[in-house]
C-alpha cells in the first residue's frame, strides 16, 4: 500500500520500494557512545572539590540528561525540571531568571553558539571562574571568553587557537588531574615562601634579641651568608618536590582574589620565626650561662659584657674579658639555627597535614637536601681549615643534646599551629 501510494513519475523511489517488500523484519540496531570509565570518578572529585561541572550540548535535551545522570551530574532520582534547560527554554527566561538558572542548572541541550558566551558570561557575572570545553568553530566565541579556554586536541584550529590550553588525549580526566597538579604547585609554592620567610625572621629576631638584651653578638655575617646560601637552599628547593596534600581535592577552589598569604599564615610565618630567633640566642646564652665547660656567668655579667674590666664591681673574679669573645657560643647559636631550619623543612611538607600523616619520608629529595646540608654544617665544624673562616669550634656530644632540645620543640610548635588551622581556621 505505500508502494503504491508513491508517485508514478518518482521511479528511483517507487524501484526501492518495491524491492524492499521482498525483506523480512528482524530487529533494531541502536548506536551507544558511552562515556569513559574514569569520567564519573572525576565528576565526582570535582564535586568534592568545588568545582560545578556543567554540560552544554547540542544533542537532544532527554539524551543529554541521560547522560547527565550516567556521569554522576545528576543522580538517578534527581529531579531535573529546573536544571536542565534547551536553548529555546533558556530564551524565553527573563535575564534576571537566566542569571539565577546559570548558577544552579547542570545541563543545556540544543543550544547555539551564543548561548554558550551568554552562559560563560552569566558565569563570570558571578564571580565564578570558568573553565570552557569545545573542539568545533561554534565553540570558538565561549572559549575564548572564558578564563579558561580548553579546546580538544582532535578538535579544529580555530578552536585550539581561541583556547588557553589544548587537551591533547581528549579526556575530562585529565582536566581534573591538572587541576590537582595545580593545586599542589600552588602550595608547593607557598610552603617555598613560608619556609624562607620564617628562617629569615628567626635571623631578624636573633639579631634583635641580642641587641635588646645586650649580650655578645650570637652569628657574625659570615655565618649568616653561609646559612641563607648554602644551607637553608638545599631544603628550600626540594620544597618544590612536595607531593599533593592528602585532602588537596576536599577544598573548595579558592578565591582570585585571595591574597597569598593571608593574615593567619603571616602569623605563623612570625610566630615560627620567633621561636627561631629566641631557640638561636638561647643556644649561644646557654653556654655563657648554665654549660658545665663554660664560664657559668650571671645573668648580669653576660647582659654588662661590655662594661667588663676584672676587679671592678660585677666582674670581681674575672681575670680576663676573653671569655665574651669565645667562639663556642657562637657555634652553639649556628648550630642550633641550622638545626631548627631542618626542622622547620620537615614542618614545610605540608601546609596544615600532620608529620603522623605526611611522614618526612614522602619527599625523599628533601631528606637528601637536609642530609646534605647538614653534612656541610659538619664540614664547617669539623674539617680544616673551615672552623677558623667561620670562627667556631667542634661541639661535644652534651653540647650536640642541648642543640637537639632547643631545636626539636619547634616541631610540636608548628603541630600545634597545623591542628588550629585544620579545626578552626579552615573549618
Amino acid at each position: 500500500q505505500v508502494c503504491e501510494s508513491l508517485p508514478s513519475g518518482n521511479m528511483a523511489s517507487l524501484s526501492t520500494c518495491l524491492a524492499m517488500k521482498e525483506l523480512t523484519f528482524v530487529g533494531c540496531v541502536a548506536m551507544l557512545d558511552p562515556p569513559r570509565k574514569e569520567v564519573t570518578d572525576s565528576i565526582r572529585l570535582c564535586g568534592d572539590a568545588g568545582i560545578r561541572v556543567m554540560m552544554i550540548t547540542g544533542d537532544n535535551k532527554g539524551t543529554a540528561i541521560a547522560i547527565c545522570r550516567r556521569v554522576g551530574i545528576f543522580d538517578e532520582e534527581e529531579d531535573v525540571q529546573n536544571r536542565a534547560f534547551t536553548g529555546r527554554e533558556f530564551d524565553e527566561l527573563s535575564p534576571e531568571e537566566q542569571k539565577d538558572v546559570c548558577r544552579n542548572a547542570r545541563c543545556f541541550a540544543r543550544v547555539e553558539p551564543a548561548h554558550k558566551s551568554k552562559i560563560v558570561g552569566y558565569l563570570q557575572a558571578h564571580d565564578e571562574v570558568t573553565a570552557m570545553t569545545g573542539d568545533g568553530v561554534n565553540d570558538a566565541p565561549a572559549l575564548k571568553k572564558a578564563e579558561i579556554g580548553i579546546a580538544m586536541g582532535s578538535g579544529t584550529a580555530v578552536a585550539k587557537s581561541a583556547a588557553e590550553m589544548v587537551l591533547a588525549d581528549d579526556n575530562f580526566s585529565t582536566i581534573v588531574s591538572a587541576v590537582e597538579e595545580g593545586r599542589a604547585i600552588y602550595n608547593n609554592m607557598k610552603q617555598f615562601i613560608r619556609y624562607l620567610i620564617s628562617s629569615n625572621v628567626g635571623e631578624v629576631v636573633c639579631i634583635f634579641l641580642t641587641a635588646a638584651f645586650g649580650f655578645p653578638e650570637a652569628l657574625i655575617p659570615v655565618q649568616l651568608l653561609w646559612v641563607n646560601l648554602v644551607t637553608d637552599g638545599l631544603p628550600a628547593t626540594a620544597l618544590g618536590f612536595n607531593p599533593p596534600d592528602l585532602d588537596i581535592m576536599d577544598k573548595p577552589p579558592r578565591s582570585a582574589k585571595e591574597p597569598l598569604i593571608s593574615t593567619w599564615l603571616c602569623f605563623r610565618y612570625f610566630a615560627i620565626g620567633a621561636y627561631v630567633g629566641f631557640a638561636t640566642v638561647s643556644g649561644a646564652a646557654w653556654w655563657f650561662l648554665y654549660a658545665d665547660d663554660g664560664p657559668q656567668l650571671t645573668f648580669y655579667q653576660l647582659r654588662h659584657f661590655t662594661q667588663c674590666i676584672p676587679g671592678e664591681p660585677g666582674f670581681e673574679n674575672f681575670e680576663s674579658c676573653a671569655v665574651f669573645s669565645s667562639p663556642i657560643p657562637m657555634t652553639m647559636a649556628l648550630s642550633v639555627l641550622v638545626t631548627i631550619e631542618m626542622c622547620n623543612a620537615l614542618n614545610s611538607l605540608s601546609e596544615n597535614q600532620s608529620l603522623l600523616k605526611m611522614p618526612p619520608w614522602i619527599n625523599p629529595w628533601l631528606l637528601g637536601a637536609m642530609c646534605l646540608s647538614l653534612a656541610l654544617h659538619f664540614m664547617v665544624l669539623y674539617v680544616h681549615p673551615f672552623p677558623m673562616v667561620f670562627h667556631v669550634r667542634p661541639l661535644t656530644g652534651a653540647q650536640w643534646l642541648m642543640v637537639l632540645k632547643m631545636s626539636l620543640p619547634i616541631l610540636l610548635v608548628d603541630e600545634m599551629l597545623k591542628f588550629i588551622a585544620r579545626n578552626y581556621i579552615e573549618g
